[in-house]
């Protein structure tokens, strides 16, 4: 199996809108560092088979897809309903005319009402031929299920991120955690014995509503214990240098194009 992070910010991106010439308002982060310039969070998990689940569609989805030339997708899993993870839906319709079929859209309930409330036009039945538009078939999922997608066994558990939940997913020995910022212990139950984690950590400092920080993060992982934490969801306070000089052994920073 293979992760593949087609993107590793906030909501915001790295560097976001501004800066004193408009060329992006970089915080912390060093604008020579190639690392440190990131597109909204979402991932590709492809199976031994070559099957591949993409987890959220986001406003920069066609050029991911690109940039880590994945050639087509079989099923789309939505993690939850915010504008960073959703709004790269209209591309859709593309994967479609790959694979020649409606995809299958894996989210909670909810997340699939506000999607069917802002892009209802993709949850119409399919009338062949083409694709003009993105054709998506909704497949309601709650945490605590184990579900298949894209060919391949999905754990789903439950995240708080803030004002909504979230959710995780453990496929084998990976799991994913983006927009977290408090697990409890069923959470804790899916990670047991992961080897591989990629989790969200949007600060390095001080506190959020709806992002876990990275003090937060690292008393997670010691109490996960995987073999690896890879940080991802990061904003401009996240240095690419500092985190290699700083982080302690078994976690490190995740970049656009990553291959896990």
């Amino acid at each position: 199996m293979r992760v593949i992070v087609l993107g590793c910010g906030g909501s915001a991106g790295v560097p976001t809108i501004g800066g004193a010439d408009g060329s992006g308002d970089w915080g912390d982060c060093d604008p020579t560092e190639r690392r440190n310039r990131r597109t909204r969070s979402s991932i590709v998990v492809e199976s031994g088979q070559g099957t591949r689940l993409l987890v959220d569609t986001s406003p920069d989805m066609r050029a991911q897809l690109l940039d880590c030339r994945i050639p087509r997708i079989d099923a789309v899993l939505y993690t939850h309903a915010h504008a960073d993870h959703i709004t790269g839906l209209d591309d859709v319709r593309i994967l479609n005319r790959i694979v020649n079929r409606p995809l299958e859209a894996f989210a909670a309930p909810a997340t699939l009402a506000e999607l069917d409330r802002r892009f209802g036009y993709a949850f119409r039945p399919w009338q062949p031929p083409g694709f003009y538009r993105p054709v998506l078939t909704p497949c309601p999922v709650e945490p605590g299920q184990t579900i298949d997608a894209a060919g391949m066994p999905v754990r789903i558990f439950p995240q708080d991120h803030g004002r909504v939940t979230s959710l995780g997913l453990r496929i084998g020995d990976f799991a994913y955690s983006t927009d977290v910022v408090g697990l409890d212990d069923a959470a804790f139950a899916a990670l047991e014995e992961i080897d591989t984690w990629l989790v969200g950590c949007f600060l390095r400092k001080g506190r959020h509503s709806t992002h876990a920080h990275l003090l937060q993060v690292l008393d997670w992982a010691a109490r996960v214990r995987p073999r690896r934490t890879v940080l991802t969801h990061m904003g401009p306070e996240m240095d690419w240098a500092w985190m290699q000089q700083n982080l302690p052994t078994g976690v490190e920073a995740a970049y656009d194009g990553m291959i896990l």
